[in-house]
């Protein structure tokens, strides 16, 4: 390890160190918080929490003073620590979308953009959503983004937007948006293009919120309208016509960041799992010392394991500067499936008491199982890796 490898490492273990003390002695004070609903925290705990972090010098932690952003290894020690609560990710600033947002921005906003879209997300003052997936009923794009029905048309100097969007996270409160539109039709190339938005817009219409197994991001998760939302040609993020590979600089590590953030959230869960089987007797011992109880929880520190080294291997493919397509699918399937068995297992050690609200861990249990669905579902991933296994092996000499 060269001194700049190891001065950045040390550089992320004070932060993490800082965030997880935040985390544990501040955040799960208001896990039990009144203003915590099906749809997510409130804004004012939002803000509330945010200014917590902002006094604690936490706020936004992986991205330093000057702007630049933690590499994704380090970021994964800083991320992981935050996911500690469900309200880590959002007291802390590191939550989906924002984090994901916020990198795209970094990547490929205009100098005008970021000066006006980016700096209040990174200071925590306002909210994002991305628009990308769209109803099922309707044909839209979800796991298959070339499924896109919603379509800007260009007016003048203008484009106009019109569509409908679903799931969208955090479209409620939010005053940052990235939308996904085609601006060309299959016949003339098939292409789209990502506009940024201020919000709300009166030609941005919230029809409902929809109730999900979920519930630790703000504002839920919307079914949006989109009618006649004008925009100026600077309102366009990246190239036009380049939306589908823009988005991609953005989903790679943002699955990334999903996975950091859920391994800490499942270390959590084990650690509360543990902690009541050490303490709970049945039939003359404590629960641990069951094999059927102990055996759990020793899986479960082989899966968190496993799951930190499939992050960090992603992580330091991401810092190479690769696009990291392959790798991220497979992280996100592997981390997503590993972490709901420990969740699963977790529940199951503490009996009644792990489906009751008395701890965080049936909430740590849900979120964790839309996470499989989240960002790709695992099916989705696994037949994308499948592909390129063909095209491989398409390439390469037959050995017998």
């Amino acid at each position: 390890m060269n001194p700049e490898t190891h001065a950045d490492s040390q550089r992320a273990a004070d932060i993490a160190a800082k965030v997880e003390w935040f985390v544990r002695e501040v955040v799960v004070l208001f896990e039990k918080d009144p203003r915590l609903g099906p749809h997510g925290p409130a804004e004012d705990l939002v803000r509330e929490l945010r200014q917590l972090a902002r006094q604690h010098g936490v706020l936004t932690p992986h991205i330093l003073a000057d702007g630049s952003h933690l590499s994704q290894r380090e970021t994964a020690l800083v991320l992981r620590k935050s996911g500690l609560s469900p309200l880590g990710p959002v007291a802390l600033n590191t939550a989906a979308p924002d984090e994901g947002n916020m990198y795209l921005l970094g990547r490929i906003g205009s100098e005008q953009q970021q000066q006006h879209f980016l700096r209040p997300l990174i200071a925590g003052e306002a909210r994002s959503a991305f628009f990308m997936t769209e109803p099922a009923a309707h044909g839209g794009a979800g796991s298959d983004p070339s499924m896109l029905q919603t379509e800007a048309v260009a007016d003048g100097d203008d484009w106009v937007v019109n569509g409908r969007k679903a799931f969208i996270t955090g479209a409620v409160g939010a005053s940052v948006g990235i939308i996904m539109a085609r601006t060309r039709p299959a016949a003339a190339g098939d292409a789209a293009t990502l506009f940024l938005v201020d919000l709300p817009n009166p030609a941005i219409r919230i029809e409902r919120v929809l109730d999900t197994i979920d519930s630790s991001m703000p504002g839920g998760h919307a079914v949006v309208r989109i009618e006649s939302l004008r925009v100026a040609r600077n309102a366009v993020l990246g190239e036009l016509h380049e939306g589908f590979r823009a988005a991609q600089i953005r989903l790679a590590p943002a699955r990334l960041s999903h996975c950091m953030r859920w391994l800490g959230a499942a270390i959590r869960s084990q650690e509360i799992a543990t902690e009541y089987a050490c303490r709970r007797q049945a039939f003359g011992k404590a629960l641990i010392d069951h094999e059927g109880v102990g055996f759990m929880l020793a899986d479960n520190a082989i899966d968190l394991k496993l799951a930190e080294l499939m992050v960090d291997w992603c992580a330091a493919v991401l810092d190479r500067g690769e696009q990291g397509s392959t790798e991220s699918s497979m992280t996100k399937v592997a981390v997503s499936e590993l972490l709901y068995r420990v969740a699963d297992r977790c529940v199951q050690v503490m009996g009644g008491t792990g489906v009751s609200s008395d701890t965080v861990v049936q909430q740590i249990f849900r979120e964790i199982r839309a996470f499989r669905i989240y960002d790709g579902p695992t099916e989705v991933h696994k037949w994308s890796i499948a592909k390129r296994i063909k095209h491989r092996a398409s390439r390469a000499p037959i050995r017998e």
